[in-house]
C-alpha cells in the first residue's frame, strides 16, 4: 500500500488505526502506548498484570483515544487470539502490533535450568510468534508489526544472559522471515526494534554498579529516554516507515559498535 500524499510529519499520524501492544502494564510498553495514542491510534492493551494494565488504559483515554485492556499471557496461544479478537470486536480492525512483552534473566549457563531457559524463550520468542500469527490473520495490507528485541540480541553486555540473548537474537531472525513471507503476499511490514539501555523494571533488577559499567560503552554518554525509543517505534509502525520491512533498527546510543 502506497502512503497517501502529505507532509513528512503527516506520515507519522495514525488517525483511524488500531494498535495492539503487549507488555503494556509498565516500562517501555507504557511509553509505546502513549506514543501510539498521541499519534492518533486507538489501542488494545495486553499484559499479565491486570491492575497496572488498567492504569495504561486510563492514560490512553486521557489523551483522547479509546482503549481496551485485556489480561494476556503471551505464552498461551488462546490468550493471544483472545486479545486480537477483542481488538477486532471493539474497533473492527488491527493495523499495528507492538510485540513488547518480555522478561530478562541473568543466570550463569552452568546453573541455568531447563525450566528457566524455556520460560524465557516461551515469553520472549514464542509469545511474539503467537501474537504475530493472531494479528497476521486479521491484518489488512498496509499493516505493521514491530518486534521489540534487545541490544544483547546482537552483542554481549557483561551479564550471563544465554536465554535472554538467544530469545532476542531469535526474534530478529523471526522478523526477517515473517517479513519475507508476509510483506509481498499480505502487505504486512515486519521489523525489529533493538533498544540499548533504557531505565525499566528490568534494569532495576541489575546488581549495583552494572549500569555504570555498561554505560561506559555508550558513545552517547547517557542512558536512553523512553520517548526516544517510542519515536523510533512510531517510525516503523506508521506510514513514515512504509518502505521499510525485514529490518533491525538499533537505538542504543552507539553501545553495539564499541
Amino acid at each position: 500500500m502506497t502512503p497517501s500524499p502529505g507532509t513528512a510529519l503527516d506520515l507519522f499520524r495514525l488517525d483511524g488505526r488500531v494498535a495492539v501492544v503487549t507488555g503494556a502494564s509498565s516500562g517501555l510498553g507504557v511509553a509505546f502506548a502513549r506514543a501510539l495514542a498521541e499519534a492518533g491510534a486507538d489501542l488494545a492493551l495486553g499484559a499479565r498484570r491486570a491492575d497496572r494494565l488498567q492504569d495504561t488504559r486510563t492514560m490512553v483515554e486521557s489523551l483522547g483515544r479509546n482503549a481496551i485492556a485485556v489480561p494476556t499471557d503471551v505464552t498461551k496461544e488462546q490468550d493471544c487470539a483472545r486479545l486480537v479478537e477483542a481488538a477486532v470486536a471493539e474497533f473492527g480492525r488491527v493495523d499495528i502490533l507492538v510485540n513488547n512483552a518480555g522478561v530478562g534473566t541473568a543466570v550463569p549457563a552452568l546453573r541455568e535450568t531447563a525450566a528457566q531457559f524455556r520460560d524465557v524463550i516461551d515469553i520472549n520468542l514464542l509469545g511474539c510468534y503467537w501474537m504475530a500469527q493472531a494479528c497476521g490473520r486479521v491484518m489488512a495490507p498496509g499493516s505493521s508489526i514491530v518486534n521489540i528485541s534487545s541490544v544483547v540480541g546482537i552483542t554481549t553486555a557483561a551479564l550471563p544472559q544465554a536465554a535472554y540473548s538467544a530469545s532476542k537474537a531469535g526474534l530478529i531472525g523471526l522478523t526477517r522471515d515473517l517479513a519475507q513471507q508476509w510483506t509481498g503476499r499480505k502487505g504486512i511490514r515486519v521489523n525489529a526494534l533493538v533498544p540499548g539501555f533504557f531505565e525499566t523494571e528490568m534494569t532495576g533488577q541489575y546488581k549495583q554498579g552494572y549500569l555504570d559499567l555498561v554505560g561506559s560503552r555508550v558513545l552517547a554518554g547517557r542512558k536512553g529516554e523512553p520517548a526516544e525509543l517510542a519515536a523510533a517505534m512510531l517510525f516503523l509502525a506508521s506510514d513514515a516507515g512504509g518502505y521499510v520491512t525485514g529490518q533491525t533498527l538499533v537505538v542504543d546510543g552507539g553501545f553495539s559498535i564499541t
